[in-house]
């Protein structure tokens, strides 16, 4: 899934996002950001099996009704009770933009353009 997301995405920017998520040489590891890491990715995935939030396929392919361009960027955030996916993609002018989808109905919350 990952390669099908990425693949149309230019190379230099796949360099660009691989390397600014790499540690810093010789700053000392966090594993702390790891456990906070499996926590999330532990609570997503029960909001899923609980009927709470959608596939995250089906987030994109709506998302993709109201934007062009490659995703760079999927959180899902809980917010004043309800979860929210907050997809980031840059267009080929080169511009950000940050749509919010509500993670159970999919209707867009906001749609920002950085």
């Amino acid at each position: 899934m990952i390669k099908k997301l990425l693949s149309p995405l230019p190379t230099a920017l796949v360099f660009l996002l691989g390397f600014s998520l790499a540690p810093s040489i010789g700053a000392p590891a966090n594993d702390g950001d790891d456990d906070d890491d499996a926590l999330e990715h532990e609570q997503a995935r029960q909001a899923l099996e609980q009927g709470l939030v959608r596939p995250l396929e089906e987030i994109i392919a709506e998302a993709r009704k109201h934007v062009q361009g490659d995703l760079i960027e999927v959180e899902l955030e809980r917010e004043d009770g309800r979860y929210i996916y907050e997809l980031e993609f840059i267009q080929p002018s080169g511009q950000i933009v940050e749509l919010q989808l509500d993670a159970k109905s999919m209707a867009i919350i906001e749609d920002n353009a950085d």
